[in-house]
């Protein structure tokens, strides 16, 4: 499906646009602006699919990415888990079908992390190992499935979680491209 590669590699995966406003998580935001993390490239690519047909809905899991880098974890106050990450559910050939758009393919490179790839034919979720068999991706809690993305919730438990220093403010926005992996992910 040639709209999850668009969505996965046309917008830049940034972790530090996490944003507490409803325009962040728009599809035209996204698209006006390039780059967004899970969640807001997760409902750009459901409001694609919808747009040409095929049936979507939003899902959210927590994960823990093992190849976190140390900037990025020190933002998020030292946690490890990433609460609410999305992932779109399309309804394609009879059957949904998990796809998460979130990496885009120069990051997955960059980092040494296998690409999230789409068939439709099966679920293509982030990867539980990098290129090198090591950890990265674990997905922890299946908080179920939306027909719309859950902005109040979401939003309620990012502030019962973050530190109020992880929320985007454009002007202390971060490169996240410009990060280096970390040598040792975590066990």
């Amino acid at each position: 499906m040639r709209m999850f590669y668009r969505v996965r590699d046309g917008i830049r995966y940034d972790p530090y646009r996490v944003g507490l406003s409803r325009e962040m998580y728009k599809a035209s935001h996204v698209l006006l602006v390039g780059r967004g993390f899970c969640l807001p490239k997760t409902n750009l690519l459901a409001a694609c699919a919808r747009a040409v047909g095929i049936p979507a809905a939003i899902g959210l899991a927590d994960v823990k990415n093992h190849l976190c880098t140390e900037k990025l974890r020190r933002a998020m106050g030292g946690k490890e888990l990433f609460l609410h990450h999305g992932y779109a559910l399309l309804y394609v050939d009879g059957r949904w079908m998990k796809a998460a758009p979130a990496f885009n393919i120069e990051l997955c490179e960059k980092f040494g992390v296998l690409p999230t790839d789409f068939d439709g034919r099966s679920d293509a979720l982030l990867q539980p190992i990098d290129a090198q068999g090591k950890r990265h991706m674990e997905y922890v809690v299946d908080h179920g499935v939306f027909a719309d993305f859950p902005f109040e919730r979401v939003i309620e438990d990012f502030k019962a979680y973050y530190p109020e220093s992880l929320f985007y403010r454009s002007e202390d926005a971060v490169r996240f491209e410009d990060e280096q992996p970390l040598a040792k992910p975590s066990k």
